[in-house]
């Protein structure tokens, strides 16, 4: 006798998110073992002493952590998941009749932390990492993942018209950093002069070297893996060079396997070659520059080796 299901849906009966988790669950563990709470005192400048609460800064973060886990690529396609994951709903700390935030203001207060934050969120992710002592120290691995880019090649136009353009639009804004300067220590203690030593298990005058090295290359965690189009030699040029996208400057063309050329970026890795295999700097570039890059220049001088 063939069987047919009704769709009858009887009330919830009186029963907590708490009890539905598993005990032994990943997204309980993470909660056990990492404590989001120092990132309130990383934002603190962002926000007003008076005015409406904001979405927890904490939550923010955590939304971030479950896009890398998920392997989600957007908050608007994590809010249509976490409607139907009991257990994001039970890390976000929202309860089934809770509204979840909406997509936009997660843009939003991405926008308004700016790179900064999301760097120093990582350094002290990175730090923890050390303190727990999962990073060993005496090996990394370099790589880097192609991410294509939400432009097309059809956007391309001369650079030197649409800099040009962009320069005239924040012109303002370039005139006020260009006034702060280069000179002395950054924000984290550490200069840039050829003197700074490499603090790791190598001879004295092999870390003079090394150091001396990365003062004369360029700077690739403090450009934000742009390219400095300057430093050009020979005849030969990249198409990067002297074509632009209009709608996504920072991408630049690479080749997608079958799919052809695209416009797109560089994901890169710095991994700690232990079993735990932590990732200890990422670096996101234009596709044109190959994986070797930044670290033949030193790119990871002012982050990955005063690490280790």
């Amino acid at each position: 006798m063939m069987g047919m299901k009704a769709r009858v849906f009887a009330p919830l009966p009186p029963i907590s998110l708490e009890e539905l988790i598993p005990p032994d669950h990943f997204y309980r563990h993470l909660e056990r073992t990492l404590d989001l709470g120092f990132v309130r005192g990383l934002v603190r400048d962002a926000y007003a002493d008076i005015g409406r609460p904001s979405i927890d800064p904490v939550v923010f973060f955590t939304v971030q952590l479950i896009l890398f886990f998920e392997g989600l690529r957007s908050e608007r396609q994590l809010l249509h998941v976490v409607a139907d994951r009991l257990s994001l709903r039970w890390y976000l700390g929202y309860d089934l009749t809770e509204p979840l935030p909406a997509h936009s203001s997660l843009t939003r207060i991405r926008e308004r932390y700016g790179l900064d934050v999301f760097r120093r969120f990582f350094e002290t992710i990175v730090a923890q990492c050390l303190a727990a002592r999962l990073v060993w120290g005496k090996e990394l691995y370099i790589d880097a993942t192609k991410v294509a880019a939400n432009a097309a090649l059809d956007s391309l136009q001369p650079r030197f018209a649409v800099e040009a353009h962009l320069a005239q639009l924040f012109s303002a804004r370039d005139d006020a950093e260009d006034g702060e300067g280069d000179a002395g220590p950054d924000e984290d203690g550490w200069s840039a002069e050829p003197e700074e030593r490499v603090p790791v298990d190598v001879p004295e005058a092999a870390q003079v070297e090394v150091a001396e090295h990365a003062a004369r290359c360029h700077d690739w965690i403090g450009q934000a893996g742009r390219p400095d189009r300057t430093a050009t030699s020979g005849p030969y040029r990249r198409t990067a060079d002297f074509r632009i996208s209009t709608t996504d400057p920072d991408a630049t063309p690479m080749p997608f396997g079958d799919r052809g050329t695209r416009l797109g970026y560089h994901d890169h890795y710095v991994v700690d070659g232990g079993r735990a295999r932590i990732i200890l700097t990422a670096l996101v570039t234009p596709a044109e520059v190959q994986e070797n890059q930044p670290a033949l220049c030193g790119g990871w001088k002012r982050s990955t080796v005063r690490r280790c």
